[in-house]
């Protein structure tokens, strides 16, 4: 979790990989109409993001219920958004905590994504900063971040 440009998405990615898990991006279960808003630099609301958030809760479910694993890239920066999602206490939360200039420098060389510099401070406004989850920060190179993750919560199955 963590606010865009954290590098949730290149973690994820990577950690999953390194795992053989499932990776899922919570951007792409995006209405829309969400997405639309966040390209127009509109932030969304609790209620844009309340059947977004009960799809990742139905998505994490599913996983449990099956029986696989997956690491979930998404921004949770309210604390009762990571709430609806820890549908069983196998969830674990890691938030990519960096300095609002690493942030905006990495937004600002960021192309082709709906989520622009322009909405960083809306999200900071937002954000709700873990107590209980496994912080990381992110000024160091993405396979540190990887094995930093991997040594807190004890992932050493490959």
């Amino acid at each position: 979790m963590g606010v865009s440009g954290a590098g949730k998405t290149t973690i994820g990615q990577l950690l999953a990989s390194g795992l053989g898990w499932e990776f899922i991006d919570a951007d792409d279960y995006h209405s829309l109409q969400n997405v639309e808003k966040m390209r127009n630099g509109i932030p969304l609301s609790d209620a844009d993001r309340g059947p977004w958030l009960k799809n990742l809760q139905a998505l994490i479910a599913d996983r449990n219920t099956s029986g696989k694993n997956a690491v979930l890239a998404c921004s949770a920066l309210k604390r009762a958004y990571r709430e609806e999602l820890r549908v069983t206490p196998e969830v674990r939360v890691v938030y990519l905590q960096g300095t609002v200039e690493l942030l905006r420098q990495r937004l600002h060389e960021r192309l082709g994504h709906y989520m622009t510099e322009a909405m960083l401070d809306s999200q900071l406004a937002a954000l709700e900063e873990p107590g209980d989850a496994v912080t990381v920060n992110i000024d160091q190179a993405p396979v540190a971040i990887v094995s930093q993750i991997r040594t807190m919560l004890r992932l050493t199955q490959s």
